[in-house]
Parts: C-alpha cells; structure tokens; sequence
C-alpha cells in the first residue's frame, strides 16, 4: 500500500486486481476546499474537547432543521415517524425499483443531516433505480451506538424483504454506523450486498499512531475533539466494541466492501487497516485512496468529488445489473 503522502493513490477492483494510477489533486482540492475549511474554522470543534463538549450541549438545546432541500431532482419524497425517528424515503420519480438503499449521514454522531448527503442520497435514486432511506437517528447526547446500529438493522432487513437487493451506506460517523451494521447483520445471517463507505470514521480510540503525521495536514478534523464526540457516542458500549469501533470486528463472511478515503483525512490510517483486514479476510473489496484529498471528498463540489460520485453509481449499477441476472 501506498505510503502517507505517496502521490501513487491505489485502487482495488471488484477481482482484487491492484491498479496505481498517478493523480495529481486539481486546485479545487489543493487550494480552494483546504482554504475553505482553515478560514471558517471547520475543525474547531473536533480539536478542542472544551469546544466539542460545549457544541453537543448547543445542538442538544438548539438542534438544527434536517429537512431534504425543496430542489432534489428525480425523486419523490416521503417522510415516516417510527418510534421517534423521522425516517424518509426518495423514490425514483419514474416509479422504477431496483431495490434499495439505506444511507447514514456523517456529522460527527453531533451534526444534523447537510444538504450534501440529500444530494447525493438523491442522486442515487434517480440515477441507479434504488429506492434510499434516510434516517434521521438520535443524535448524542440522546443517541448511542447501541440503540443506533440494532435499528439500522433493522431498516436494512425490511428493505430487503420489500424492495430486493439492498445496500449499505455512509460518510464519516455515517460510515461507521453502516460498517457497524453490516457487522451486526453478518452475525444474524444477513449479508449486506454492498456497504460503501466514505471516510469512514473506524476506530473511535483515535490510537492509531500514523494518525499523528496526519493531523497538521487535515484541515477538518482532530483527535480532542473527535475523542469526546466518540466516547459520548460509545455510551456504556467499550469504544473497542464493533458497534462502535468497526475495525476491531472480524470481517470473515462479510460483505463486500466500497471504500474512498483522502490522504489529508486523519481517518486514513485507519481505512489502510480496513483495507488490510479485509483483504486478509477474503472481502470482495474496491478500495480509493487519493493523495492529498480531504475527509468527504466524494461530498466536495471538486472534480475528484464528482468522479467519486460517478463511480458510485457505476458500482451501484453493476452490483443490480448482477443480483438481477441471477435472479
């Protein structure tokens, strides 16, 4: 694998075939993004434990407004109460199901839904097929791995059983809430036919020591802060535990596996490990690292963004096009 910093981004495909490929970052994503991002402080809540702890008590008295935008394109929205969840549902507009899609926000287990996942979660329907929930799930401090991941579980099974071939996905704690699941779904017996992950957050320790050679180069995240969000989150769970910190379950018998990760994402470590482990455990893993990139960029408006975009749906089609011809 590609050493920190390597300009050679590696790329496994759906036959585990490596491929390197020289990629330059375009000035969108050297300059403009991390700019962005320094300028408005995007980080200042996940560096400083004083600050992370006092922003959970705002968005706790002050929660913010999740609902999708009024403009998603190519899709029908629902929306559902279960249990205390608002849980909404984007059906392509044509009426055409291939099967479904259950998407978890990132946000750090603190921050609402943004507009970037409803378009993406938007862009998915209209343009795979794919019926996509949206739940809305208890934040922290009201919300905890334990009673997340079991009810994502949940959603996935019923999609399931009402739609035909259902997939797994998220972004940053989001994606830890679908690789969680996905591990909590394999040891019921139910296979996830894909879970992509984008900058996933993996281990919620923050332990890894390569994350240290990482951190003055991400300008959203840091470990202070991302410490106590995790922690809250792990509730009475142990932060190693598998609902929580995904990386530590075993990956023998699971499904398989769609990763993207930015090298300037102190996260990355971390997914080089998922990388590893689940090679190791024989998981059909397509894996994309880019050098120099940011945590989420497939939510960036870059062009590296949008050709991640692009190769989400790619997958997603492909993935249908071979669950209905066995079918």
């Amino acid at each position: 694998m590609a050493g920190t910093g390597d300009a050679r981004p590696e790329h496994m495909d759906h036959t585990g075939r490596r491929r390197v490929e020289v990629v330059v970052p375009g000035v969108m994503s050297r300059f403009v993004i991390p700019r962005f991002l320094r300028v408005t402080r995007r980080n200042r809540n996940y560096v400083d434990a004083a600050r992370a702890t006092a922003h959970v008590r705002e968005r706790a008295l002050r929660p913010l407004a999740y609902g999708p935008p009024r403009t998603l394109r190519g899709v029908e929205v629902s929306v559902e109460h279960d249990r205390g969840w608002p849980i909404y549902t984007l059906t392509p507009s044509d009426g055409i199901s291939r099967g479904s899609l259950v998407y978890a926000h990132g946000g750090g287990w603190v921050g609402e839904i943004a507009s970037q996942h409803w378009q993406l979660a938007a862009r998915i329907a209209a343009q795979t097929h794919l019926v996509v929930t949206v739940p809305i799930y208890p934040l922290i401090p009201f919300g905890t791995a334990a009673e997340v991941i079991p009810r994502f579980a949940e959603l996935v099974r019923a999609a399931g059983e009402r739609y035909g071939p259902t997939f797994l996905a998220g972004d940053s704690a989001g994606g830890q809430i679908a690789l969680s699941t996905a591990l909590h779904l394999r040891d019921a017996g139910h296979i996830v036919a894909r879970t992509m992950l984008i900058s996933p957050a993996l281990d919620l320790t923050l332990e890894n020591p390569e994350i240290d050679a990482v951190l003055l180069r991400d300008p959203w995240l840091g470990r202070d802060g991302g410490l106590v969000f995790g922690r809250m989150w792990s509730g009475e769970l142990s932060m190693k535990d598998p609902l929580v910190s995904p990386l530590f379950g075993d990956f023998g018998g699971l499904g398989p596996l769609t990763v993207f990760t930015g090298t300037d994402d102190i996260l990355n470590p971390d997914a080089r490990l998922l990388a590893a482990k689940a090679r190791a455990a024989g998981v059909d893993l397509d894996y994309h690292e880019e050098p120099g990139l940011v945590h989420v960029y497939p939510l960036t408006p870059s062009p590296e963004g949008a050709a991640a975009r692009r190769r989400i749906i790619t997958t997603l089609r492909a993935e249908l096009d071979a669950a209905h011809s066995i079918s």
